[in-house]
């Protein structure tokens, strides 16, 4: 069972589209918190660079963690951040391949 390409129901490709601009979005806010980090202006919260990753960002999150070598020392981010890439890229398989009933 599966969808060939271009056959994914549209909630699906609405789904993809959101963990897409999620991630985009995630990756940009990892990136300005690692450049206010050297200069003592505001930062973003850990929370919600967690709370993003949770929700979605997980991809971009990871990203920005290696791109621009943030919240590396940290070691819950270095736990939290691949196993919840790791259950949102199972959900997205899990939709695509498997769900039942999904259109």
């Amino acid at each position: 069972m599966g969808y060939e390409f271009g056959e994914l129901p549209y909630a699906a490709l609405l789904g993809i589209a959101y963990l897409f601009i999620l991630n985009i979005i995630t990756l940009i806010v990892y990136i300005v918190d690692k450049a206010r980090a050297g200069g003592g202006a505001s930062r973003v919260p850990e929370s919600t660079l967690l709370g993003l990753a949770m929700v979605g960002g997980a991809a971009g999150a990871l990203l920005g963690m290696l791109l621009v070598r943030h919240k590396t020392r940290k070691w819950y981010f270095r736990l939290t951040v691949p196993v919840l890439l790791a259950a949102q890229v199972a959900l997205v398989v899990w939709i695509v391949f498997f769900a039942p009933g999904i259109s």
